[in-house]
């Protein structure tokens, strides 16, 4: 009752008919997404680049991936270019921000979106879209860290559970993927969502 009264107030706000799409209830398909960022502060960092693929009927569609990288109105600190190996050279030629974005939008349409901490991600893209079309992701949203504890808790009764990306993709014997790397984290978070669907008890 209360999201059925949230989602209708969210699309009231949008400002863009364009991306009316994204309130027409939920795809077939499924949307796992990663940014890098600038930083951990989405009031006062940036997305460098996004990365997503699609999984449909427990397939995950690699040729029709998404990655893209955005221009930066600041130089990326050398900080932030250790944790994701992005330096500034590499984005000559990256989208301005407006193009990835709308890119993004059309890309996700109205598929659920999954993701590892996905709630730093969201939070990422809906402060750029709430000032460029009023609105939040309305799309339904599936975290694989919480799927994750759910099904282990059953054999760790104390609740102790290590929800770090490693432990995780070991614990389910996936090999691992370079990380921070926003196409190669959403392709293992993908396959990480796939495994977790599949099994029963970890």
């Amino acid at each position: 009752m209360f999201k059925d009264f949230f989602d209708n107030l969210n699309h009231k706000k949008l400002k863009d008919s364009r991306f009316e799409f994204l309130f027409e209830g939920n795809s077939d398909e499924i949307v796992v997404f990663d940014t890098e960022t600038t930083g951990l502060n989405p009031k006062i960092d940036d997305i460098v680049s996004i990365g997503a693929v699609k999984i449909k009927d427990n397939k995950i569609l690699l040729d029709s991936s998404f990655e893209i990288y955005i221009k930066q109105k600041q130089a990326i600190s050398s900080e932030s270019i250790k944790v994701h190996q992005i330096r500034n050279c590499d984005l000559h030629e990256a989208l301005e921000l407006e193009d990835a974005i709308d890119k993004f939008l059309y890309y996700i349409g109205n598929a659920k979106l999954v993701g590892y901490y996905l709630e730093f991600d969201v939070a990422m893209i809906n402060k750029y879209i709430k000032k460029m079309y009023g609105i939040k992701l309305p799309n339904q949203q599936e975290e694989v860290s919480a799927i994750y504890y759910d099904k282990k808790i059953n054999s760790i009764p104390q609740g102790n559970i290590d929800l770090r990306f490693d432990t995780i993709t070991k614990n389910l014997d996936l090999p691992p993927l370079k990380a921070h790397n926003a196409i190669n984290d959403a392709i293992m978070t993908a396959i990480i969502y796939l495994k977790l669907k599949q099994t029963t008890k970890i």
